[in-house]
C-alpha cells in the first residue's frame, strides 16, 4: 500500500480549551499507483486528511503509513525530510506560491533545496514541464506572464520537479475554465497509468473525475462516510446528498436508467457521452424486438 491510515483521529489545539476534532478514527488504504478522489462538504476534514500523508500533520490519535514511513500518535516521529521528497503535496491555487522571476528557477527550487546539483534540477524541472504539456520553451518566462492554465500546471510541475512517487493535489481544477480541467484531469491520470505514481485528488467537481479515479472516499464531519469504486458509488449515488455534496448528474441520470431497466448488474455510464449511447441503444431494443416478432409471426 502507497497509504494506510488505522483508526487515525487528529485534534486541533489538542490541549487547550479550545481543542476541535477534525478527523475521528479514519481507517484508510491507498493502492500503489492508483488514482483517488477524495470528496467532502466544507469541514469534513479533507485539508487536515492531507496534510498528514506527508507528514506536515502527524495524528494524535492511531497511525499513518506512507511508504515505508510510519508515524504514530505519542511516539517520536522518525525524519520525515526523505519522506516530503516522496510525497509532493500541491495545495489550492499553487500558482500563488511561485516568486522566481523564470519558470525555470521555480521549478529548480525544491531539488535544489534536497540537495540536488543545478544541473541535475535543471533535467528535473524540463521533464517535469513537459509531463504537464507544457512547452520547454516557457522554462525562460516569468510565471506571472503565463495564462491562468499555463501557471496551474507549471506551479504543479515545481512539484513534480522532486520526483515524488505520491502526488496529492487539493482542488486542482478550482478557477480554471472547462478546457483547461479536462487536459489537467487527463494529464493527471497519464502520470498515474503510465509513470505508476499514486495521484491523490480532492475535488468537489465530481463529474470531471469519476471516469478516471480507481476509487472514492468521502469525509462527513472528520470521519469516513464511503470509500470504494465509483461504480460501487454509482448503486447509491444519494449517500453524498447524505454528505452534503451535490450528487454528480452523470451518477444521478444513470441511477434514473438503472431504476428504469433494470439495470442494477451493469456496470454504470460515468461520461454524458457513454450514457447518451447506452439510452439510444435501451429506447431502440422495443423497435427490433417488435420487428423481429413480427418477422417471426409472417
Amino acid at each position: 500500500m502507497a497509504i494506510q491510515l488505522q483508526q487515525v483521529s487528529y485534534i486541533y489545539a489538542d490541549r487547550s480549551l479550545w481543542k476541535q476534532t477534525a478527523l475521528h478514527d479514519i481507517d484508510l488504504a491507498v493502492p500503489q499507483g492508483s488514482m483517488v478522489g477524495i470528496a467532502g462538504a466544507t469541514g469534513s476534514g479533507k485539508s487536515t486528511l492531507l496534510q498528514l500523508f506527508n507528514g506536515i500533520l502527524k495524528p494524535t490519535g492511531g497511525s499513518v503509513r506512507v511508504l515505508d514511513v510510519t508515524i504514530k500518535a505519542g511516539e517520536k516521529s522518525p525524519k520525515l525530510l526523505p519522506l516530503r521528497r516522496r510525497v509532493g503535496l500541491v495545495f489550492q491555487f499553487p500558482e500563488q506560491q511561485m516568486f522566481e522571476e523564470t519558470v525555470e528557477k521555480d521549478l529548480c527550487f525544491g531539488p535544489l533545496n534536497f540537495g540536488l546539483s543545478l544541473e541535475e534540477a535543471k533535467e528535473r524541472a524540463h521533464r517535469a514541464l513537459l509531463d504537464m504539456g507544457l512547452d520547454p520553451a516557457l522554462l525562460a518566462r516569468n510565471p506571472f506572464k503565463l495564462s491562468g492554465g499555463q501557471m496551474r500546471k507549471a506551479a504543479i510541475a515545481s512539484v513534480l520537479a522532486m520526483d515524488p512517487d505520491i502526488l496529492v493535489l487539493d482542488e486542482p481544477t478550482a478557477t480554471l475554465d472547462p478546457l483547461s480541467r479536462a487536459e489537467l484531469i487527463t494529464l493527471l491520470e497519464r502520470l498515474c497509468r503510465e509513470q505508476g505514481r499514486t495521484v491523490i485528488i480532492v475535488t468537489h467537481r465530481m463529474d470531471e473525475l469519476l471516469p478516471y479515479a480507481d476509487s472514492w472516499v468521502v469525509l462527513e464531519k472528520g470521519r469516513k462516510a464511503f470509500q470504494g469504486s465509483a461504480q460501487e458509488l454509482a448503486r447509491d449515488p444519494f449517500i453524498l446528498e447524505q454528505c452534503g455534496l451535490t450528487v454528480p448528474q452523470s451518477l444521478r441520470y444513470w441511477r434514473a436508467v438503472a431504476d428504469r431497466f433494470g439495470l442494477d448488474n451493469e456496470a454504470p455510464c460515468l461520461t454524458a457521452e457513454s450514457l447518451a449511447e447506452r439510452i439510444a441503444s435501451l429506447c431502440a431494443q422495443p423497435e427490433e424486438d417488435g420487428r423481429g416478432e413480427r418477422d417471426g409471426y409472417e
